[in-house]
């Protein structure tokens, strides 16, 4: 099966068992401006009230007025309220803080995906689960997805994450998934490809994936023809914008993408 297809097909059963990290998460999401959040004063019903975040990230609370709880964990928010209920108002007052609606965080996937764009995060939320939001991978995708985290409005600067869906899926751990944060950048490239030509078994073009060596590459092949001159592969590939002919080549060398390996024919 296609790499392509076969992490569409376990997407599904990988967002299945985020469930328990992203339950988990829900605890360490900073809510900020737009959120809507409930807040709870266990005992004191007449406490407990729904609130919106205004653009500086402060709420209005009954009897203690503006709480600036933009940029906080739920718990740290629920601490906040406490500390403003404490003493004058409430004796040891018990507050839970729980996000209604999620309106403050954004994120962009752009590149080999259905439907790139901006999405809101709607809570925690998982690289896969963007992916699946985008409606999947293209079948041109590559499996190397990197994550722009902390950059600049022109996409400059910041935290570069390298992510292999390829491993999420062969591990089958929702834990090797990344949580995404407000601001991140997901792109999604292309493919690399690889061409094997010559004296193999099934010479055509093949998808680079991550850690791909000319060994694997023959493999993948289908193997050496008995008429293979096995100490004399090369690999074309371009240098510099030039095309470079490389011979002598260690069967664990990796490949880039576009190299073509060449196996000629044996004459002895």
């Amino acid at each position: 099966m296609p790499m392509v297809k076969l992490i569409v097909t376990n997407i599904s059963l990988l967002l299945i068992l985020s469930v328990t990290i992203v339950s988990a998460a829900n605890e360490e999401y900073k809510i900020g401006s737009g959120d809507i959040v409930k807040v709870t004063v266990y005992d004191h019903p007449d406490l407990t009230t729904t609130l919106r975040l205004d653009s500086n990230g402060t709420v209005t609370f009954p009897l203690v007025g503006q709480l600036n709880v933009g940029g906080k964990t739920t718990l740290e928010a629920a601490e906040v309220v406490a500390n403003a209920l404490s003493g004058d108002y409430v004796v040891n007052p018990q507050v839970s803080v729980f996000v209604e609606e999620f309106q403050s965080k954004k994120v962009v996937i752009i590149g080999e995906v259905v439907k790139p764009g901006m999405y809101e995060l709607s809570g925690p939320t998982t690289l896969l689960e963007l992916i699946s939001k985008a409606e999947g991978l293209r079948k041109e995708a590559g499996t190397e997805v990197t994550i722009r985290r902390g950059a600049s409005q022109d996409n400059l600067g910041g935290e570069i994450i390298k992510i292999d869906l390829k491993e999420i899926i062969e591990t089958g751990q929702a834990s090797v998934d990344i949580l995404l944060k407000d601001g991140d950048t997901v792109t999604v490239p292309i493919a690399g490809m690889i061409y094997v030509t010559g004296e193999v078994n099934k010479p055509s073009a093949y998808r680079l994936e991550r850690g791909t060596t000319l060994i694997k590459a023959i493999t993948m092949a289908g193997g050496f023809t008995p008429l293979a001159s096995q100490s004399k592969v090369s690999i074309l590939r371009k240098i510099n914008g030039e095309e470079q002919r490389l011979t002598k080549i260690p069967m664990h060398e990796p490949l880039l993408p576009e190299d073509v390996i060449i196996v000629p024919e044996s004459f002895f």
